[in-house]
């Protein structure tokens, strides 16, 4: 871990750098919601991107990627998943199992929500970012793959999700979300209605709602 030094402006108050529209930054601002805690994050607005870096992020995590948190002590963690342990050690700790097959499911599910987001973010860069003539159509080929097979892998457990909430079903949340709101076009939905249909339910949770993306 690293530590802000003393006479830093972000010494004193947990801050997470963030984008309101990346996946990865609404799993952790989901988590401190379900927690209870997101009254204490101080939201410090960051542009992430794989190219022109945000400075202002550089500072603090030299990776420059989003979410960063900044804790009260002035402790940077990164990334989500670290963040979200965080976040729920905070808490009363419910997000995550405490031990045991539980707690490996939940960390699985996460790791593969995860992934999926990954990819989409990938595919997002590569159609958005790069210029057209250097695009590698069989790079987005080989990341939807991913995001397709993971997909593949959440809908005969999805039924089993329930009413759940804990750090797997929120990364889950969040990853499907995110396939909404930029790859509508993929109508994955169709495809997979048991995931679908879990995922209705769950986005109607407060925690989802306030930070439902929205487009620019």
């Amino acid at each position: 871990m690293l530590t802000v030094k003393g006479g830093s402006p972000y010494d004193g108050t947990m801050k997470i750098f963030h984008s309101p529209l990346s996946p990865f930054v609404r799993k952790c601002l989901v988590c401190a919601h379900e927690l209870g805690l997101f009254e204490r994050l101080e939201l410090v607005p960051a542009a992430a991107h794989p190219v022109n870096r945000d400075r202002s992020v550089v500072l603090v995590n030299p990776l420059g990627k989003i979410p960063t948190l900044v804790t009260d002590e002035g402790t940077v963690l990164y990334d989500s998943r670290v963040i979200c342990e965080y976040l729920n050690s905070l808490g009363d700790g419910r997000l995550l199992p405490p031990h045991g097959a539980p707690r490996w499911m939940v960390l699985t599910e996460q790791a593969l929500a995860d992934g999926i987001m990954d990819a989409a973010i990938l595919t997002r860069y590569e159609t958005a970012v790069r210029p057209e003539d250097l695009q590698w159509s069989e790079w987005v080929s080989g990341q939807l793959d991913k995001v397709t097979c993971g997909l593949a892998a959440l809908e005969p457990r999805a039924r089993s999700l329930g009413e759940r909430v804990d750090l797997g079903a929120v990364a889950i949340g969040c990853a499907l979300g995110y396939l909404d709101f930029r790859f509508a076009s993929l109508g994955w939905r169709d495809t997979y209605p048991d995931t679908a249909a879990w995922f209705d339910r769950f986005a109607k949770r407060d925690s989802m709602r306030s930070t439902r993306p929205q487009a620019a």
